[in-house]
C-alpha cells in the first residue's frame, strides 16, 4: 500500500509517496483523507514500466476532477530527453542509403528517434558510434557521458556488412512535450546534422477508470480512481506521479492566497485651457467681481458650472452669464445650460 503525504517529495520501499508543498502555501481547504495504492507495477522488454494505482475514497466528482488533472500533466507537462539530430558521416539528405548497411537513413532516424534515454544534463549532450562489420549495432553501442543513461540498451539501430562501417553523431537535449523540426531554421545548422521530431515525453500513456466505493455518513456516495500510467523506463510511474501532483500544486497555490484590489481610477489630467486664470477671459468688472466672490478663480473652476449654475450667482444676472458662455466658446469649452439630473 502506498500512502500520499504532503511533506518532502520522495519514495521509499515503506510504501509511502509523498508530494512536497512550497514552503509558504497555505491551505484554504481541509487536507482529504485518502490512500494511494499502487496495486501493480511491471517492468516489459524494453525497459517500459506500468503503474496501475488505486487512489480513494473520494467525494463524488473529485475521482473525475483528479483523474483529468493529472493525466493532462502526465502526458504534456513533464519534463523528458530525447534525440533531436544525427549526423551521420557522409550523409547530407534523410533520402541516402549508406554502402554496407541494410537500413536506409530513414530507418536509422526513425531507430534514434525511438530511443528511451533519461539525461540529467539541461545543455545539448552528443553520443558517438564509429563501428566496423560486420555488426548488429545497438542502443548500447553509442558513447555518452556519464550524465546520459539508454533506458533499452538493446534497442537496434542499425545492420552492416563486412568490410564497412558507420559513424554516427546523436544529439540529445531535455525538453517538455513535442517539438516539430523547424525547416526555417535549418539554414542555420550544417547540411549533414539531420534533424528529427522530437518527443521528450516520457509517460507513453495514461488511463483511468471511477468505480464507486462505500456510502459516507449522510448517503453520501464514495468514488475510487483507478490510474494506469505507462512510461517509457526513464522515469518510474510512481515518480511520474509525484510529478504531476507538484505541478499541480504549483499551478492552484496562486489561488489559495489570491486578494482582489479595487483598481481607483486615475483623475484624467486637465486641459491647457483649463488651467487658464479667469483673468484671462477678458470679463466684464460685473462679472469678474462676482465670480471672484463665488470662490471661481480659473476656467477649470467655470466647467463645474452650467448656465443655471451662473444664474444663481449673487448680483450675477443672465448678461453676466452670456458674457461667461461666449468667453469659453472662445476657447473651445461650453458647459451645459441645465445641471445634470442625479
Amino acid at each position: 500500500m502506498r500512502i500520499i503525504t504532503f511533506s518532502s517529495n520522495s519514495s521509499d520501499d515503506s510504501g509511502i509517496t509523498t508530494v512536497s508543498l512550497p514552503t509558504n502555501f497555505q491551505p484554504f481547504f481541509s487536507v482529504l483523507q485518502y490512500q494511494i495504492d499502487r496495486i501493480d507495477h511491471q517492468v516489459s522488454d524494453d525497459r517500459s514500466q506500468t503503474g496501475t494505482f488505486l487512489i480513494g475514497p473520494l467525494e463524488r466528482g473529485q475521482a473525475t476532477t483528479l483523474g483529468n488533472s493529472l493525466r493532462r500533466v502526465l502526458m504534456g507537462g513533464l519534463e523528458g530527453s530525447a534525440v533531436t539530430a544525427v549526423r551521420i558521416a557522409g550523409i547530407n539528405h534523410e533520402y541516402a542509403t549508406i554502402p554496407g548497411v541494410r537500413e536506409d537513413v530513414l530507418d536509422i532516424l526513425l531507430n534514434c528517434k525511438q530511443l528511451s534515454i533519461n539525461s540529467s544534463n539541461p545543455e545539448l549532450e552528443i553520443g558517438r558510434l564509429v563501428v566496423n562489420g560486420p555488426m548488429e549495432v545497438k542502443a548500447n553501442d553509442i558513447q555518452f557521458s556519464s550524465q546520459v543513461e539508454i533506458v533499452d540498451g538493446e534497442k537496434p539501430i542499425a545492420t552492416i556488412q563486412e568490410g564497412h562501417n558507420l559513424e554516427l553523431e546523436i544529439h540529445v537535449e531535455r525538453g517538455v512535450g513535442y517539438r516539430p523540426v523547424d525547416r526555417r531554421n535549418q539554414e542555420t545548422t550544417s547540411i549533414d546534422l539531420l534533424q528529427i521530431d522530437a518527443v521528450f515525453m516520457p509517460v507513453k500513456r495514461v488511463n483511468f477508470t471511477i468505480d464507486e466505493t462505500a456510502v459516507a455518513e449522510g448517503g453520501t456516495g464514495r468514488e475510487r480512481l483507478t490510474m494506469e500510467v505507462v512510461t517509457d523506463g526513464s522515469t518510474s510511474p510512481d515518480d511520474a506521479i509525484a510529478e504531476a501532483a507538484n505541478q499541480l500544486i504549483e499551478l492552484f497555490q496562486p489561488l489559495a492566497t489570491v486578494t482582489m484590489v479595487e483598481e481607483i481610477p486615475e483623475e484624467p489630467e486637465p486641459s491647457p485651457e483649463a488651467q487658464i486664470p479667469l483673468e484671462e477671459l477678458n470679463l466684464s468688472v460685473r462679472a469678474y467681481n462676482c465670480l471672484k466672490r463665488a470662490q471661481v478663480n480659473s476656467v477649470s473652476d467655470l466647467m463645474g458650472f452650467s448656465y443655471e449654475d451662473l444664474l444663481e450667482i449673487k448680483n450675477f444676472g443672465s448678461k453676466s452669464a452670456d458674457e461667461v458662455i461666449e468667453a469659453l466658446e472662445r476657447i473651445g469649452i461650453s458647459i451645459p445650460q441645465s445641471r445634470t439630473s442625479v
